[in-house]
């Protein structure tokens, strides 16, 4: 997606687990149907790790546990700034898009579904999320989890460019209001020009 790996290693992690959609399915065999139960679940460590993952077997603890594993494999680091991702992103899978835009401090996370379970056990606090297409929750996690893995590092596009972490970053407000104003010497100049300009014919005509 961007050049930059950032899968881990779920040893030694404390993860917390969310199951997101458990679906009843059916296989049409020769002595009639056999079904079977699917599970999504996300896994995450609520700080900046999150992983999702999608399992199938006959009974259901067996499916979660198979999710879960899956999951474990597909840990990968989210890159955040404070409680919110660094910028705005689109996430796609087939006819899934979702669009993840960073909040202000206390906004909260404002998605549903399997979204929110991402985001929140990624550690996201100040979110905006909200589904561009299908409402299908395996694509739309999916679509979540293309997101978050395409989010960039001000560090990382830095390298990228050969320049520095000043250089890509835009100015400050704040920096920008306390620089001063060069217009106001030439005003005050011109105002003296003027002044002196006024006084010369009153001393021609005193003498």
């Amino acid at each position: 997606m961007n050049g930059v790996d950032r899968s881990v290693s779920a040893s030694g992690l404390d993860l917390q687990e969310r199951v997101v959609e458990i679906n009843r399915v059916a296989k049409v065999v020769k002595g009639g149907r056999r079904f079977s139960f699917t599970a999504l679940v996300v896994i995450g460590d609520e700080v900046d790790r999150v992983g999702v993952g999608y399992g199938k077997a006959r009974e259901v603890p067996l499916a979660i546990s198979k999710a879960v594993d899956d999951a474990k494999k597909n840990l990968f680091t989210v890159p955040k700034h404070g409680t919110t991702i660094t910028h705005e992103i689109i996430g796609r899978s087939d006819a899934a898009r979702v669009l993840l835009r960073p909040a202000s401090e206390g906004t909260g996370v404002i998605a549903g579904g399997g979204v929110r379970a991402i985001l929140e056990l990624a550690g996201v606090r100040d979110i905006l999320a909200k589904s561009l297409g299908t409402t299908n929750p395996i694509n739309m996690a999916k679509a979540t989890v293309n997101g978050l893995k395409s989010l960039r590092r001000p560090e990382d596009v830095a390298q990228m460019r050969g320049k520095t972490v000043s250089e890509i970053l835009p100015i400050p407000a704040h920096a920008a209001e306390e620089q001063p104003e060069p217009e106001a010497e030439p005003a005050a100049v011109a105002d003296e020009q003027r002044e002196g300009g006024a006084e010369q014919p009153e001393e021609g005509e005193q003498e």
